[in-house]
């Protein structure tokens, strides 16, 4: 997905337990990648995308960029998405918490700023929690586990048909692997306006939805087996945090992410929602989200 990041920027891999984690970061002009050394080492910043059907690194793509003088940009593929390896295999939440786990020490920072998305932005605090001794802070958009509140969120197709054998991937393969179903899937559940889906947006998330085996991940997603109720944990987060939340976000709400906030006040120091923007307001408005960040990074 090397052609879908940003100038300046390389791809780089390292083996994690569950196959070889692609990402990305910056390694030549326009950037100033000599004062990534280890006499003057810079912050780091890790950008982890959302899930869903051709969800990768680029999501977060017109953001991280603004940061790479400032800060050490890592910007991964996980697992099962993107260039990343794609394993047969059954995934669950913990392959993820330990994915993200290794990555951080993989790239040998002392702690991390983690900026995350939607259900990955949920993992993030629950790996907080459980290693706190990692995180500096974090900046999520749009944090869920889908199952909060024990309220479950809405699901387009359902459970009965998702699971039954063969027939699984053939919605796959119908409903995520052509322009059509891209621009679709975009238009009317991820965007509040269609007129900002690009032509590389969509061919972006269909370069990564066509990835072989790209599936297994997907429909992990789409069975709900990666699920679970984050209202139980942000009680117990203790990293700073700050949220920002679309506006006109679907399947999570406004609502929900103030009574996720209101959880947690210590710890989540700011909740922005972001006018006329969808589930992925840093793919949909990334200057304002830049805009918010780097404001935060000032703080914290």
């Amino acid at each position: 997905m090397l052609q879908f990041q940003p100038p300046g920027f390389a791809q780089k891999s390292f083996q994690s337990s569950h196959g070889k984690l692609v990402y990305y970061t910056p390694n030549s002009k326009p950037w100033k990648v000599e004062n990534v050394s280890n006499s003057h080492p810079l912050p780091t910043l890790i950008f982890l995308h959302s899930f869903g059907g051709g969800a990768s690194a680029y999501e977060w793509s017109k953001v991280y960029s603004a940061f790479a003088n400032t800060h050490r940009v890592i910007a991964p593929d996980l697992i099962g998405w993107g260039y990343s390896e794609h394993p047969s295999h059954n995934y669950q939440i913990d392959d993820y918490l330990l994915v993200i786990e290794e990555l951080i020490k993989h790239i040998n920072s002392e702690i991390v700023t983690v900026v995350a998305s939607s259900l990955t932005a949920g993992f993030c605090v629950r790996l907080a929690i459980q290693k706190p001794e990692l995180f500096h802070s974090l900046y999520l958009t749009c944090p869920s586990g889908f199952s909060d509140f024990a309220e479950g969120a809405q699901r387009r197709i359902p459970l009965e048909i998702i699971n039954i054998p063969l027939l699984d991937k053939l919605i796959y393969t119908v409903g995520a692997t052509s322009d059509f179903a891209v621009r679709s899937f975009l238009e009317r559940f991820l965007f509040a306006q269609p007129s900002r889906i690009s032509n590389e947006i969509v061919a972006a998330y269909l370069e990564s939805a066509q990835q072989p085996n790209a599936e297994y991940s997907a429909l992990a997603f789409l069975r709900g087996d990666l699920y679970f109720d984050l209202s139980l944990y942000i009680p117990k987060l203790n990293i700073p945090t700050a949220i920002a939340w679309g506006e006109k976000s679907q399947f999570v709400s406004q609502s929900l992410g103030r009574r996720l906030a209101a959880l947690n006040p210590e710890a989540v120091k700011c909740f922005d929602v972001i006018p006329d923007t969808g589930i992925l307001p840093h793919l949909e408005q990334p200057g304002v989200v830049t805009g918010l960040l780097s404001d935060w990074l000032r703080k914290f």
